[in-house]
């Protein structure tokens, strides 16, 4: 039976003794004056209860498709037949392919800028890391940038000043417009770090720093060059007989432009067959000394003679 809430409930029915009444109107087949033991409870089995039936929804319809020609229609057939369902994806339409054909072109335009950007300031922050990290990030050239000051002078036309002196008969100072008064040489080179990166076939072109030293006269007694840097702490040497070689500048150029502050400019040294810490930047000094002194680097560790690919345990091919 079911009530008003909705719920079910059995109808228990019991034997009577004696009598032909029965309760519920069940009728007792059992003879009149005899005990009828009591029987089980009969039951009406419950009925179990049914879920509530969802409220039928409208079917949703798929959106309308553009029409294709006869092209479009059997290259998608075509591709369907070989494709996992489960991959296939929405082909892209005519705007965003000309979208992104637009945006590499927007970078190709673009990368020269991005790329200056990204040097400069990856040596602005080199000048300000006393830790030397920023040193190994690339960039879009090749080279890292150094620097074992906390920050470095800029110098230009108007006060940068190369002092030639010691063991040499006339001390000189070059201004920047007696040194590009001078017979300029161009070197075509592969740079080479001592810390492994390369970068090839990179152009430098300054005075030869024999040159400076035969106008100096160096005295007979000589036989080495130390260098010092405007950033007031990097020093490097040479052998007199090194220094003297055809390919070590003093350069004024590198890579077809003058060498910028961030490369060591106005003028740095150019050692082309040594590793590249040779090099010095930012040289505001030559002094002619009778023995070699180590330089910065050769007082942490570094090789006195950095001929590449015969020092500092590295092998890597010579750039000359």
């Amino acid at each position: 039976m079911r009530r008003d809430d909705g719920t079910l409930t059995s109808t228990r029915h019991r034997w009577l003794f004696g009598g032909r009444g029965c309760s519920n109107q069940e009728v007792n087949t059992e003879r009149p004056g005899e005990p009828d033991p009591e029987r089980p409870r009969s039951r009406e089995p419950e009925r179990p209860e049914q879920p509530e039936r969802p409220e039928p929804r409208e079917p949703e319809r798929p959106e309308p498709r553009a029409p294709e020609d006869r092209d479009t229609r059997e290259e998608h057939a075509a591709r369907e037949e070989h494709e996992d369902p489960a991959e296939r994806g929405r082909p892209i339409g005519r705007r965003v392919l000309l979208g992104t054909l637009g945006l590499g072109a927007l970078g190709v335009l673009t990368a020269p800028t991005l790329q200056r950007g990204m040097e400069a300031f990856l040596a602005g922050a080199s000048q300000r890391d006393p830790t030397g990290l920023t040193g190994l990030l690339p960039n879009g050239g090749g080279f890292r940038y150094y620097s074992v000051a906390a920050s470095v002078p800029h110098k230009n036309e108007t006060n940068y000043r190369l002092t030639v002196d010691g063991l040499v008969d006339h001390p000189t100072s070059y201004t920047l417009a007696d040194l590009r008064a001078l017979p300029q040489t161009r070197l075509v080179h592969d740079v080479q770090c001592v810390t492994g990166w390369r970068v090839p076939s990179t152009p430098f072109e300054g005075v030869r720093l024999s040159h400076l030293l035969d106008a100096a006269g160096v005295h007979h007694s000589a036989g080495a060059i130390r260098f010092t840097c405007f950033d007031g702490t990097y020093t490097e040497s040479l052998s007199l007989r090194q220094a003297r070689r055809p390919d070590v500048l003093v350069a004024l150029r590198m890579q077809d432009k003058p060498v910028g502050h961030n490369h060591g400019g106005p003028v740095r040294l150019y050692v082309a067959p040594m590793y590249f810490y040779k090099s010095a930047k930012w040289l505001s000094g030559i002094t002619v000394t009778e023995d070699v002194r180590p330089g910065y680097w050769e007082n942490r560790g570094y090789d006195v003679d950095a001929w590449v690919g015969r020092s500092n345990g590295r092998d890597d091919e010579p750039t000359s």
